[in-house]
Order: structure tokens, then sequence, then C-alpha cells
């Protein structure tokens, strides 16, 4: 069975986890029963290890992991793939592969360009009374 691990960043601030967790909801509702798993780099929990070993309990044999970041920089290039080199020790019975950070695919780029340009074209939002 593949599960899937989405991998953010991590933040101090809970509120900043709720687009992804949203995200992960979503998946969940998409991915025609596959497990889907969200975690962190720092700060945050569950780490990326703890996830991983939860889909392996749940029986993925299968692991993918996708970078929730907008570009692959020190995090995706340097600091993911040291991990996933851990993990693959850690859990010699279970295959995993990442994806490229989502943020570089055609998709996203155009999802992300529109939603800008939707915020540009809205109405300003009233501001407070003095």
């Amino acid at each position: 069975m593949q599960g899937i691990l989405l991998f953010a960043h991590g933040a101090r601030d809970p509120a900043w986890a709720r687009p992804f967790e949203t995200i992960a909801a979503r998946m969940r509702e998409a991915a025609g029963g596959r497990p889907v798993a969200l975690a962190y780099l720092e700060l945050m929990e569950p780490r990326l290890d703890a996830a991983a070993h939860a889909l392996a309990a749940q029986g993925c044999t299968l692991i993918t992991v996708v970078p929730l970041f907008l570009g692959a920089g020190g995090h995706v290039r340097r600091d993911l793939p040291e991990l996933l080199a851990g993990l693959r020790a850690q859990l010699p019975a279970v295959t995993i592969r990442d994806t490229a950070a989502i943020g570089e695919t055609e998709a996203i780029s155009r999802a992300i360009a529109q939603a800008a340009l939707t915020l540009v074209d809205a109405p300003p939002a009233e501001e407070p009374a003095a």
C-alpha cells in the first residue's frame, strides 16, 4: 500500500499550520483510500520520522514524500535527502521516494499567480475607524 507524506517546514505559531492541515485533509478526501500524513521539519509535530513510522505501521510499503515548499532551497536539497537516508535505514522494508518541491510545479505556479491577481483585484478591506 502507498502512503503519502506531506512535508512542511513548521513554525512556532500553530496558526501557521492551518493551510497545510487543510491541504492534508483535501488530499485524504482525494487519495482513493491511501493514507496521507503531514509532517514538519522543525518546531511542530509530528516530525518526518514519526509520520513515516506511523504510515509503515499502517501497512504502507511505499511512502511518497511531497515537500510543501515553494522552492528547492537548502531544506529540500540538503536536509530532506539526509532525513530520507535515515528513514530508509530505519525502515528497510519500505520504499521511500520523494517528489519535487510543490512550488516548482506548473500547476502551483499558475494557481499562485491567479490567487495573487484575485487578491490584487479584490476591493480593499475597510480600515477601522480611529
